[in-house]
């Protein structure tokens, strides 16, 4: 979830070069961005990364990042020139396969011409040294994201484009990777990265946390929060689970739901799909929201229980399973809202169909629920407004009354299943729903999904 609650809605040191074919024909420059329709010079063209090693040293007092970022990646195209995206920060030097590149700067691309050529298919590392104060990234809609301070720390968020402000990354949902974490910081401070906790040492007044995702995860969910947090480790049902709970803060009841929220969203979507799970919550309050990062979602405060079931669901829906566009952010936030309400059902609360009824009975003139199109929104000033969260799920439940429990839950599993670790598309979810349903669904997912205007038939 990135929505507003009040108002608008690597350097290489000591690893071996890859071999490059220097009998194969290499010439040609990647191209500057993955080509998003909101975000065009996000992400990179002309290779694939696998791996990200991440080596960072902050110190709150200055504010000052110093970072060391490992990129291993294959060339999906000959290469004579490639981009990696990165902002504000000051580059001092770039390796590629252990040598020393040329390298300039061009807004938020870092373009770097290696000695050698790299033939299609290679295997290749890039390594990328920088220090700086990172800047926070303000989105068209007014959020803001990337390595926002704190009074003990920082709340470290992506989505949709603040990644690069900390790490040199190719910054496309659908260039997903693993990744280690090495963040060093003064002792007693706690660092929260993806995945599952590796080690931490301490050397004088300072301490080295690491971290491993073993999964793949798309750049925008990856994570590095840190500050002074109590720090719970547990399992559930035999998967890692860490909670870190800012040690200002009170009232923590809801982290307690945690387990029981996983099992049931597991009862509905499937095995919990991921290596760790957890939560962070911080105080950060120049950020107004919850983000999904990958197996710890990241809250600004403590959240109430909807909220904090909303980001789990992330999980499965926007984690695991991930838009290949922006403009679908609806199969994200569409499916975690839809999940929202069956949680609350579950605990007693409204049922999702009364949620719905009510959402429905909003008048015609609604602004935002009825003029964008959830899987058309348009514009990215309303990618994280209430068409994409209330009408994405009250497409899901439409459809839920159309097709029957039976079939709308064997929809849910199978593309969360199916499309584990990967990214999807609108298009690949309405095949899905009539495949499983034997029915032509055009009508209604044009109403719901692509049409301007409050659904009267469907």
């Amino acid at each position: 979830m990135k929505k507003w609650f009040a108002g608008f809605v690597a350097v290489l040191i000591g690893l071996a070069a890859p071999a490059v074919a220097a009998s194969a024909p290499v010439s040609g420059a990647g191209a500057p961005g993955s080509g998003d329709p909101f975000f065009p010079l996000a992400g990179n063209g002309g290779y694939d990364v696998s791996h990200y090693r991440l080596r960072l040293d902050y110190r709150p007092a200055t504010r000052m990042l110093r970072g060391r970022t490992t990129i291993t990646a294959t060339a999906t195209q000959a290469l004579s020139q490639f981009d990696v995206d990165l902002r504000g920060l000051t580059v001092s030097q770039v390796l590629v396969n252990g040598s020393a590149a040329t390298w300039w700067r061009s807004g938020q691309e870092l373009v770097v011409v290696p000695t050698a050529g790299i033939a299609e298919g290679a295997a290749f590392k890039v390594g990328v040294r920088y220090e700086g104060t990172p800047r926070v990234v303000t989105d068209p809609d007014g959020s803001i994201e990337g390595w926002v301070p704190t009074d003990d720390g920082a709340f470290v968020v992506g989505e949709p484009q603040g990644s690069p402000s900390w790490y040199a990354v190719s910054d496309s949902p659908r260039d997903k990777a693993t990744y280690n974490f090495e963040v060093t910081v003064p002792r007693g401070l706690t660092v929260l990265a993806n995945g599952v906790l590796v080690s931490r040492t301490t050397s004088g007044p300072r301490i080295t946390w690491r971290w491993r995702e073993g999964d793949p995860m798309a750049p925008y969910l990856a994570t590095a929060t840190l500050g002074r947090f109590d720090l719970r480790r547990s399992t559930v049902d035999g998967v890692p689970s860490y909670v870190a709970v800012d040690s200002k803060l009170s009232g923590r009841q809801v982290v307690g739901k945690l387990p029981a929220i996983v099992r049931y969203f597991a009862s509905l979507f499937g095995p919990y799909p991921l290596d760790a799970v957890g939560a962070v919550i911080d105080r950060a309050p120049s950020v107004g929201y919850a983000l999904e990062t990958q197996t710890k979602p990241v809250f600004d405060s403590m959240p109430d229980e909807s909220t904090f079931a909303h980001e789990l669901a992330h999980q499965w829906f926007g984690d695991s399973v991930t838009l290949a566009t922006w403009p679908d952010i609806w199969l994200n936030e569409g499916f975690a809202t839809w999940s929202e309400w069956a949680w609350d059902e579950h605990a007693g609360g409204t049922s999702v169909h009364k949620t719905f009824k009510k959402l429905y009975a909003e008048p015609a003139s609604a602004h935002w629920l009825w003029k964008v199109p959830p899987a058309a929104p348009g514009s990215p000033v309303v990618l994280f407004g209430s068409a994409e969260y209330e009408r994405g799920a009250m497409t899901l439940q439409a459809l839920r009354e159309k097709v029957g429990d039976a079939v709308f839950f064997s929809i849910l599993r199978t593309w969360a299943q199916d499309h584990r670790f990967g990214n999807v598309t609108t298009q690949q979810f309405i095949e899905l729903a009539e495949q499983q349903s034997g029915m032509d669904l055009t009508a209604f997912f044009q109403a719901w999904l692509y049409a301007s205007g409050k659904p009267a038939s469907w």
